[in-house]
């Protein structure tokens, strides 16, 4: 029975873990940053791999066939381990990306949280940031007021100090609606919104709140992928090229 290893918790994951089981033997592999994960069906292992050289031998190790990249579009660093494993191991590496959002024009783009975070004072005086924990230290001095949602509380080592009184931290998962986005930027009297095109339906409601309310949005693009890659941008896509 041929091996895949699937990197990443995404949503999109554990839907390719159902489809190749029972032709494949599935291993998932998470990061294990979030305290209680949904898990997948199939093997599940929890961790890093000690960087590219670790996780070249652990594909050797466990004598993987394929490597499905569906981690988070923007988890770089993990992407780009993928890809320097997969060409010293010698396995075949597919990445998974959902599309983008549908995002208005004239929106600015940015092309990274540093640059989203210059942005914001010029556009707004009440922020709603949802990029999540990691890299939330460039919002701390950005002289407005900001809500922060996230899934679980920043801290240490995202957040080395405490963020300024004047922003509040919601925690909170998807999936969200258009209506209760609505009334959130209502409540929190949000004008300017940041956001990292991450794509997915569990999260596109807040963009629709904010252009309906004509507020706003900082995109921050994604990284690029590796050149010479296969990108696939769905579940069945991927299914159907490994169950071939």
């Amino acid at each position: 029975m041929p091996t895949v290893l699937i990197l990443g918790g995404t949503g999109e994951a554990r839907r390719l873990a159902s489809a190749l089981l029972p032709r494949y033997r599935v291993i998932s592999s998470l990061a294990g940053r979030v305290a209680d994960p949904a898990r997948p069906v199939g093997e599940v292992r929890v961790g890093g791999f000690g960087g590219p050289s670790g996780l070249a031998k652990y594909l050797l190790d466990e004598r993987i066939d394929t490597v499905v990249d569906a981690t988070h579009p923007f988890a770089a660093q993990m992407s780009s381990n993928a890809a320097v494993a997969s060409a010293a191991s010698g396995v075949r590496l597919v990445v998974l990306r959902r599309p983008g959002y549908d995002l208005d024009p004239s929106w600015p783009r940015v092309d990274s949280l540093a640059e989203a975070a210059e942005r914001l004072p010029s556009l707004g005086e009440r922020a709603f940031i949802t990029t999540g924990r990691q890299g939330i230290g460039y919002f701390r001095n950005i002289g407005i007021a900001g809500l922060v949602r996230c899934v679980e509380p920043p801290g240490p080592p995202e957040l080395p100090e405490p963020l300024p009184a004047n922003f509040t931290v919601l925690l909170a998962r998807g999936p969200f609606t258009v209506d209760g986005e609505t009334e959130l930027m209502r409540e929190h009297r949000i004008d300017v919104l940041v956001t990292k095109d991450s794509g997915g339906a569990m999260t596109a409601a807040k963009l629709e709140a904010a252009r309906s309310l004509g507020i706003p949005v900082v995109v921050v693009d994604r990284p690029p992928v590796t050149p010479g890659v296969p990108v696939l941008s769905t579940v069945d896509e991927v299914a159907r090229l490994l169950l071939a």
